[in-house]
């Protein structure tokens, strides 16, 4: 009588924690790493806010509301969604910086916020090779 005797592997299992930067993707000026945002907010500024809103998971009139306040400029609305981005992100800043950059630069804090969620959604691939050798049954007589 022959036996097959084959002795399993251990399961081994990896655990990978994955850390995104502190920082933004892009800078504040950086409209050329996405010339389609850029483009998309020239041309139709309302819509591409809504869009932007919709994308993060909030209502789609909201930055409306900002226009109708406000007007292009300094706005509650945009600080406490950027605001809120950076928190969801874990993107170092203030409040006084978001107030800043939003007031002085509205159009590109919004771009950037687009440009941020849009790296975010990008998969992230994890290659991970290793050969393992598999021992072939050995024959017991």
């Amino acid at each position: 009588m022959t036996t097959v005797s084959v002795q399993p592997m251990p399961i081994t299992t990896q655990t990978v924690t994955v850390t995104r930067g502190a920082e933004w993707s892009s800078g504040i000026c950086d409209c050329c790493d996405d010339c389609g945002v850029c483009c998309f907010a020239f041309w139709c500024f309302p819509c591409f806010m809504c869009k932007t809103a919709d994308e993060y998971g909030e209502c789609l009139c909201l930055p409306l509301l900002d226009m109708l306040a406000t007007g292009y400029g300094c706005s509650a609305i945009t600080m406490a969604m950027r605001s809120g981005m950076r928190e969801r992100y874990g993107i170092k800043g203030s409040i006084c910086n978001d107030c800043c950059i939003v007031y002085w630069c509205y159009s590109c804090a919004w771009c950037q916020m687009s440009r941020e969620m849009k790296s975010r959604k990008q998969p992230l691939i994890i290659v991970n090779a290793q050969s393992i050798n598999i021992p072939h049954a050995q024959l017991r007589p």
